[in-house]
C-alpha cells in the first residue's frame, strides 16, 4: 500500500482559476473508488502502487483538452514495507507526538 500525492496543473489555459480542472481530474479519482483525500494544494490517494500510478496517468490525461495543450503532473509516493501505511495512520503518527 501506498500514499500518493498527486497535483495536476494545466499550463496556459489564460485563466488564474484551476477549479474546474481540479474537478475534471477529481471525477476520474472518484470513478476509481480508491480512498483519498482533496487538500488546497494537492489530492493525496491511498492504494497499491500499480493502481495509484495508472490513476495519477488517467487523471493528468483527463485535463487536456482542445484549450489544454500542456499539463504539468506532479506525483510523491511514500511506500513502507515494514507496515501498513495509511493516510490516516500517517496523520495519527503526528498527532500522538503532539500530546
Amino acid at each position: 500500500m501506498v500514499v500518493c500525492s498527486v497535483t495536476v496543473v494545466p499550463l496556459g489555459t489564460g485563466s488564474a482559476s484551476l477549479s474546474q480542472y481540479v474537478a475534471d481530474a477529481l471525477k476520474v479519482l472518484k470513478e476509481s473508488g480508491l480512498k483519498y483525500q482533496l487538500t488546497p494544494m494537492a489530492t493525496v490517494i491511498e492504494g497499491e502502487l500499480e493502481e495509484v500510478l495508472n490513476l495519477a496517468a488517467k487523471m493528468h490525461n483527463s485535463v487536456f483538452s482542445d484549450d489544454v495543450v500542456r499539463v504539468s503532473t506532479t506525483i510523491k509516493i511514500d511506500e513502507r514495507r515494514d507496515k501498513v501505511l495509511t493516510m490516516n495512520g500517517k496523520l495519527h503518527a503526528v498527532q500522538s507526538k503532539l500530546g
